[in-house]
């Protein structure tokens, strides 16, 4: 969507023009999905304590209403498909359409983004090679974002790691511990781990942003989780 619109979303969550609220807001996003999109933008060198280059995310316009349509026809579909073949009623379309609905209610409140990525970050504080990007709570609303930027190479940019020196073992290693510690022992994981949401800073640090979908596992879960899969890697199938 235009610059326009993401302006005035801005303006309208804070009650006061983008020139006050970023010294720099660069128009053209970064970035771009089916909810959000994100832009460039920098402040002053006294407001923030993580430097003064930050992310903007923004709710696309109308957005509640368009997911609100598609819901609707998603439920009718579900209803429909339940009442008519009974072999696909073990799968529970309605409800698995409702799990789907909630996890975009949560989606849609850019603060719970926020709460997410603070105790994300939080969970691994201790870690300098697992990074989370601070929030900046002052710029953040329900339709704003705004956290420390990231840079860093694309892990999916193979190329562009093996040139510039990087290791690809150290890399998939670090990835597969952070989530294992995410999973097992914190219960709280990051639930949209696609290529597109994780960079490799020059020092080698795994960073990762998107925290709109979350999951949690409650600790029985996380053992029953741990049986299966040591199962599974020592082929012991029956366990």
């Amino acid at each position: 969507f235009t610059s326009a619109a993401a302006r005035a979303a801005i303006e309208a969550e804070f009650e006061r023009p983008v020139t006050e609220i970023f010294e720099h807001f660069e128009d053209t996003p970064v970035a771009a999905a089916s909810i959000a999109q994100v832009h460039f933008a920098k402040v002053r060198d006294d407001e923030v304590p993580n430097g003064r280059e930050v992310a903007v995310k923004v709710l696309r316009p109308g957005i509640e209403r368009a997911v609100a349509r598609d819901l609707d026809l998603f439920r009718w579909i579900a209803e429909v498909v339940e009442s008519t073949q009974p072999r696909l009623r073990r799968l529970k379309p309605v409800v698995a359409v409702e799990t789907f609905a909630e996890s975009l209610r949560w989606e849609m409140d850019l603060r719970m983004e926020g709460a997410a990525a603070s105790e994300l970050h939080g969970n691994f504080d201790d870690d300098p090679m697992y990074v989370v990007p601070h929030v900046d709570w002052e710029r953040t609303g329900r339709r704003v974002l705004t956290t420390e930027w990231i840079s860093g190479i694309p892990v999916h940019s193979v190329d562009e790691l093996v040139a510039t020196g990087h290791d690809l073992e150290a890399i998939v290693a670090k990835a597969s511990e952070s989530f294992f510690l995410q999973v097992f022992r914190d219960g709280f994981f990051h639930a949209d781990m696609h290529p597109g949401n994780a960079f490799v800073r020059n020092d080698g640090a795994l960073c990762v942003v998107d925290f709109g979908i979350m999951g949690r596992i409650d600790r029985r879960t996380r053992y029953f989780l741990a049986d299966m899969l040591l199962g599974f890697v020592t082929r012991d199938y029956a366990r």
